[in-house]
């Protein structure tokens, strides 16, 4: 709609602690800024909120005008979720406090943080908890989805790892969602992504880690890929909680610890990360160097938000993206081969796939216990085009597509981990959480949000009375 009056505009102002950006203010190209630079939308207006209330006034300010509401955490959604054009773009940045109890291990953090605003905070006291493994996501969007990382093996999803989240719902109230407060609220931000309200802090478990771990990265050329990548599904399953073992195809970067002969050599790799005692990582090593010797090898102790880090350039601010991501019941030789031979179909050096044992802690919270909408056994493949133009984006998108076609036949079904959905594709939506659980997302969704106000996701339509 047309915004008619800037005495209205004025009014938001005055409500909110934050700022109100409209498109000729200054900061307002920057407010708009997402990770993918592949997206570029124009709200009509962005609020940079810096509280419950903010959100709250932002919220009933775009419903009173009819715009609709797009919600930016740390802007990481790979199709733009957090950004619209014409619409209201509710901008967490200003909360970003991290605030640590070490005794209790525990730690609120508001829905605007980075994961880096997150880990350095607990990492300050010996302390951390399952958050991704790029370390300029924000924690909001990883959260509500679920959340994978480098600790998930040890201490399971993001989500399982929530105690509490205070939520605005769409019309206006400020909520505190946990396991004895609003359980069924609580139940569905637990993987049923922003669908059910603006989430304005987050209450995390914390463990203890770090702060040095170590870690390997061992390299292998695609004629040796599919015995590396099966190596290293064997190793990943003996493995303790202490050990991370993830699988990747990818391009050997031109880093200092990649020999120059092999700078841009499409392979595959096996990444282990320890977070106990340095014993068991450094066997699992010496077992791949004498089963499948590495073209190169990067192998030593790093701090934990070195770890958290290491994917950070691959995956730098500004990037164009596409990405899709596919559940197997389990890495069969078949499988990994249909990897191993997409591996060298890219067309630049960024773009890769990552594959996740879904296994250990990821257990230990029943299938029906959160909405999480993705098995808690089998794999994960993410398969994610990096490009830094337009053209090169297309190559890479077709290479994605590719690949997870391939996988298909290989899958548990064409749902995905909804934080990867490459767009609002709702079949898959529905496919992600299956008919059960999308029927009581749904249910929960008319309660929280009827009108649909926050939709702009991986979006659950809210159930319809019989009444």
């Amino acid at each position: 709609m047309t915004l008619t009056a800037a005495a209205e505009i004025d009014a938001l102002r005055v409500a909110m602690i934050g700022s109100v950006l409209l498109p000729t203010d200054q900061g307002y190209d920057d407010a708009r800024n997402v990770w993918n630079g592949d997206i570029d939308r124009h709200p009509a207006v962005i609020a940079r909120c810096e509280s419950a209330a903010d959100v709250a006034a932002a919220i009933d300010f775009a419903r009173r005008h009819g715009l609709e509401i797009s919600v930016r955490g740390g802007g990481h959604n790979a199709w733009g979720a957090s950004v619209g054009t014409g619409g209201m773009m509710i901008h967490l940045g200003g909360l970003n406090a991290v605030k640590v109890d070490p005794a209790a291990r525990r730690v609120r953090v508001g829905g605007g943080a980075m994961l880096a605003d997150l880990d350095a905070a607990t990492q300050a006291h010996g302390l951390a908890t399952t958050a991704g493994t790029v370390s300029h996501t924000g924690v909001g969007g990883l959260t509500l989805g679920g959340g994978f990382g480098w600790l998930g093996h040890r201490h399971g999803f993001a989500i399982d790892n929530l105690v509490s989240a205070e939520v605005v719902t769409a019309d206006g109230r400020i909520m505190r969602a946990s396991q004895p407060e609003n359980p069924d609220l609580f139940w569905a931000l637990r993987g049923g992504g922003g669908n059910f309200g603006v989430v304005t802090e987050f209450e995390f478990q914390l463990h203890e880690v770090g702060p040095l771990v170590d870690f390997g990265l061992l390299f292998f050329d695609l004629a040796h890929g599919a015995e590396a990548l099966r190596l290293g599904r064997e190793l990943a399953a003996a493995a303790s909680r202490d050990v991370t073992v993830l699988l990747a195809v990818l391009t050997a970067p031109p880093a200092p610890f990649v020999p120059e002969q092999y700078h841009f050599q499409p392979g595959c790799a096996v990444l282990v990360a320890g977070f106990g005692a340095s014993d068991e990582h450094a066997r699992i090593v010496a077992r791949i160097r004498e089963s499948v010797p590495p073209l190169f090898e990067s192998v030593s102790p790093m701090t934990y938000i070195e770890l958290q880090q290491i994917l950070d350039e691959t995956n730098a601010w500004g990037v164009r993206c596409y990405e899709k991501c596919i559940y197997l019941d389990e890495l069969s030789d078949d499988a990994i081969a249909v990897i191993t031979q997409h591996a060298s179909g890219t067309s630049t050096p960024m773009s890769h796939a990552v594959i996740f044992p879904i296994d250990g802690a990821y257990q230990d919270v029943g299938v029906d216990d959160t909405a999480w909408g993705g098995s808690r056994s089998g794999y994960v493949v993410f398969i994610i085009g990096l490009a830094t133009t337009p053209e090169l984006l297309d190559a890479e998108r077709t290479w994605v597509r590719s690949l997870w076609q391939a996988l298909l036949p290989h899958a548990s079904g064409i749902g995905g981990y909804v934080n990867s959905l490459a767009q609002r594709e709702d079949d898959r939506v529905r496919a992600s959480y299956g008919p059960a659980k999308y029927q009581r997302l749904a249910r929960i969704k008319a309660i929280y949000d009827s009108n649909n106000v926050f939709h702009r996701n991986a979006n659950i339509k809210p159930a319809v009375s019989a009444g």
